[in-house]
């Protein structure tokens, strides 16, 4: 008996399969062959983006890194109460107003321009406090909605009253608190009162009561909503 492997049969259909993949591949490298330039430069030219973005989250990891470092002194001043040392700084420290033009791009650039906003709207300069409020980037976490919330207060010091009554809303809802939301709640149910917008206010009060009924707000919202309803 032969000790050779039997001969294996191939189909037809097999045989066609095959003859196309050989031919795909050789039109594959004939392709390749004559714009052997082109493709080079096209996989060259993707390395150079890719070289470029990791070239510029290098750069600026390294600038909100020193960003963080420069404006370390101005919170420091910030958090002591000295709005203006803070916002100007001075030959040994750079200020907040500083270190958000040098860094703005960065995330502590924009987090100086928090500060800086916030540090402006408690030195009565509400103009300038609310291009930075309104510039700052904002996330969903409780400064994003301190934020929303210093733009709604500066609006509502200029007597836009419905403007000031949705930014508090957002300033509730984008970031949930059990000590905040209930706040901001209040001072939107103020502000749409003050708009004789009382359908709002009425709806900011409720929802005082039934998302945050142990808060210190729901304990005058019975009153408000009752005073609301006299008056309407």
């Amino acid at each position: 008996m032969s000790t050779l492997n039997p001969t294996r049969k191939v189909s037809r259909r097999q045989e066609l399969r095959e003859d196309k993949v050989v031919t795909f591949y050789a039109r594959v490298l004939d392709l390749f062959e004559n714009n052997r330039q082109a493709v080079i430069g096209a996989v060259a030219a993707v390395l150079a983006v890719i070289l470029l973005i990791m070239g510029w989250n290098w750069y600026q990891g390294n600038r909100n890194e020193q960003a963080l470092s420069e404006m370390a002194e101005a919170v420091r001043q910030y958090e002591a109460g000295s709005y203006q040392a803070a916002l100007d700084g001075d030959a040994s420290f750079l200020g907040l107003m500083d270190v958000v033009d040098s860094y703005g791009g960065t995330a502590s650039g924009n987090l100086a321009r928090f500060y800086a906003a916030d540090a402006l709207f408690r030195t009565g300069d509400f103009e300038a406090a609310l291009e930075l409020f309104e510039s700052y980037s904002k996330g969903n976490d409780y400064i994003g909605a301190s934020a929303f919330a210093g733009e709604a207060a500066i609006h509502e010091l200029q007597g836009n009253h419905e403007r000031a009554g949705d930014l508090y809303m957002r300033a509730a809802n984008v970031y949930s608190s059990e000590i905040t939301s209930p706040m901001y709640l209040s001072n939107a149910a103020r502000a749409y009162t003050s708009a004789d917008e009382t359908n709002d206010a009425v709806d900011a009060l409720e929802m005082i009561e039934e998302d945050y009924p142990d808060s210190q707000a729901a304990r005058s919202v019975e009153y408000k909503l009752a005073m609301l309803q006299a008056g309407s």
